[in-house]
């Protein structure tokens, strides 16, 4: 296959037609972030890029022989690997995920095959199952309480991660026990909040009703 550049320079701030064998070059400059890839990528699946770079559009290009494109460059290279692979891994973040979907939407980004998600409809997907995660407050953390041992099963088996259940005895007088039970008490939720701010990451913390002791599960 040919590494051939299209050679623009010399064409400072004009408009052009542009239509090339399919693996010549392409240098492109996306809001200042430059990219280089092939005319086969950019016109591989029915978007805007295909009528830019199939001679349909005509194009801005400076005088050294860079398309230039109008929009921000951060996530163009997201929309070209989408266009070479038809699939790309997206970002955890609502925010960055929702920027990629506005780009997606710029370029017209879509297929033709019912059974292949187009960029949008992948970005739209994602943004459905992290919203509820991510507007929530950074550092929060989730404590299930469990009422039932069958509840409690059902959270020990439906997890991968080691679990650590808190059980607290409501039915017993408290100094049925000892004389520092308020104390003793006291002492274990507080170790219990320590380790769930420190390990929420790693370990299901629980919370139930029933003797006040920690149970290790892994």
């Amino acid at each position: 296959m040919s590494n051939e550049v299209a050679d623009l320079n010399g064409v400072d701030g004009r408009l052009l037609a542009l239509a090339g064998s399919p693996s010549q070059y392409i240098k492109l400059n996306v809001g200042g972030a430059l990219y280089q890839t092939t005319i086969s990528t950019l016109t591989k699946h029915d978007s805007m890029l295909r009528a830019m770079f199939s001679g349909r559009m005509e194009i801005l290009t400076d005088s050294d022989g860079w398309v230039l494109i109008d929009r921000n460059g951060k996530h163009f290279g997201t929309i070209l690997n989408f266009l070479r692979d038809g699939y790309v891994p997206l970002p955890e973040c609502r925010v960055e995920t929702a920027e990629i979907l506005a780009e997606a939407k710029y370029y017209l980004i879509q297929r033709r095959i019912p059974e292949i998600h187009d960029l949008v409809q992948l970005c739209q997907n994602w943004l459905k199952v992290i919203t509820k995660e991510d507007i929530e407050p950074a550092g929060i953390c989730k404590v299930p309480l469990v009422n039932t041992k069958k509840d409690c099963d059902r959270i020990v088996t439906s997890t991968t991660k080691p679990v650590i259940k808190l059980l607290i005895n409501r039915h017993n007088n408290k100094y049925s026990y000892t004389s520092q039970s308020d104390d003793n008490l006291m002492k274990n939720l507080e170790l219990f909040d320590r380790l769930v701010t420190r390990f929420n990451d790693r370990v299901l913390f629980v919370k139930g009703n029933c003797p006040s002791c920690f149970f290790l599960y892994s």
